[in-house]
């Protein structure tokens, strides 16, 4: 693996990557990162970092990788830590807030702002469906804005 660049910070987040794209799951403590990090590893994601995600500005985007002391590790609460094997500095697609719900069937589209860089974002509390929901976002993309 290349060594990652200097972080421009450190999320309190989880990361996956799905086909070499980045998503970023952020939350409060206990607010299930690392739940749908297991989730979207089951269908095929790959783990990038759990509870402490490295980021940096890129010219490919967002970077996310894991701090090297947690690299390859994802906690299953009540079980311990698991291991996993890490991707690579992942450029980042989509970000998922999972401490908000969406407040309508059909919402504008949100964006974020991380270290200068818009990325799309998506309310991911309360969903049961989010894995599928992410996993269907990175392979089709989200519908043009109404």
């Amino acid at each position: 693996m290349t060594r990652p660049p200097e972080p421009g910070t450190i999320l309190h987040a989880s990361a996956v990557a799905w086909e070499g794209r980045g998503i970023l799951l952020r939350g409060r403590a206990g607010g299930g990162k690392s739940s749908l990090a297991f989730q979207l590893m089951a269908l095929g994601a790959q783990l990038v970092a759990d509870d402490q995600t490295a980021l940096a500005a890129s010219p490919r985007g967002l970077l996310a990788w894991a701090p090297a002391t947690i690299l390859g590790l994802v906690e299953a609460r009540g079980v311990g830590l698991l291991r996993a094997d890490p991707a690579p500095p992942t450029p980042i697609a989509l970000v998922v807030d999972l401490d908000h719900a969406a407040e309508r069937r059909l919402p504008d589209r949100a964006t974020c702002d991380i270290l200068g860089i818009r990325l799309p974002l998506i309310s991911g509390r309360d969903n049961p469906h989010i894995p599928a929901i992410i996993v269907q976002i990175l392979k089709g993309g989200l519908a043009e804005d109404r």
